[in-house]
């Protein structure tokens, strides 16, 4: 059970605060839920309490937790992650993971976005699914390590910085 003013995950939206519990009559019955506001939108979202494990909420990671993400990120192992497949099956496959409740799952798909798009341009769909991914991955690293979210992104961007063509080499 998550309590007013905790900060909880709440996948494929981020990083975000318990505001409060509430009670509400739906349909002829009484269901409680957490109204949690997601930080870097700052929507309100309703969660049902009795639904909450179900949908993957879920408290921060460990920073143990954050720095084997980021040990991940920083990895140069072999990058075969697209081949063969075709961009429909790569953006169900990317959207599923971007909704798990493990954040290693989703910095696996910000790190293949990433190494595709060094080897091609990214399509609209792609982009946009790897704005989400880093957007979900700066915000949880942020708060539990405790850095601004501009820096983490730039820390992350970093990591792959020297596999970028050069301005010159383009």
């Amino acid at each position: 059970m998550f309590s007013p003013d905790q900060t909880v995950v709440y996948p494929a939206q981020g990083v975000g605060i318990v505001e409060r519990l509430e009670r509400r009559e739906i349909g002829g019955m009484v269901a409680e839920f957490y109204i949690i506001r997601i930080l870097t939108n700052n929507i309100t979202a309703m969660v049902p309490v009795t639904n909450a494990a179900a949908v993957g909420l879920r408290t921060l990671c460990s920073r143990a937790e954050a720095e084997k993400v980021l040990a991940y990120l920083r990895e140069r192992g072999s990058f075969t992650g697209y081949t063969g497949q075709n961009w429909n099956r790569r953006c169900r496959e990317y959207t599923e993971r971007l909704k798990s409740s493990d954040l290693l799952d989703v910095a696996r798909v910000l790190k293949e976005l990433i190494l595709i798009g060094i080897e091609k341009e990214l399509s609209f769909g792609e982009r946009r699914l790897m704005e989400q991914a880093m957007g979900l991955v700066v915000g949880e690293l942020a708060c539990v390590l405790g850095k601004d979210p501009g820096e983490m992104k730039t820390e992350i961007e970093g990591f792959f910085a020297d596999l970028r063509p050069k301005a010159d080499e383009q």
